[in-house]
C-alpha cells in the first residue's frame, strides 16, 4: 500500500508542469542562456592553462614509502 501511494506521488510530480512564476524571468536572461547566446568561449585559454596547472599538481603527491616494497615467499 506505501509503495502505491509513493509510486502515485511521484507519478503525479512528474506529470505537473513547472508553474507559470517560474516560467516567466520579465526578460532577465539566465547565465547559462547568457553565455549561450554569446558564441564562443573567451576563457577557453584558460581553462585550458588551468587544466594543465591541475595535471601538474598530480605530480606532487607523495607515494606511500612501502609502494615497491612486495615481499615474495619464494625466496
Amino acid at each position: 500500500m506505501r509503495r502505491r501511494i509513493v509510486l502515485a506521488l511521484i507519478l503525479a510530480t512528474s506529470l505537473i508542469g513547472p508553474a507559470a512564476a517560474q516560467n516567466d524571468r520579465g526578460g532577465v536572461h539566465t547565465e547559462t542562456q547568457a553565455r549561450l547566446a554569446g558564441g564562443g568561449d573567451p576563457n577557453l585559454i584558460w581553462n585550458i592553462l588551468g587544466l594543465f596547472g591541475l595535471i601538474g599538481l598530480l605530480g606532487l603527491r607523495q607515494e606511500h614509502p612501502d609502494d615497491g616494497y612486495h615481499p615474495s615467499s619464494v625466496e
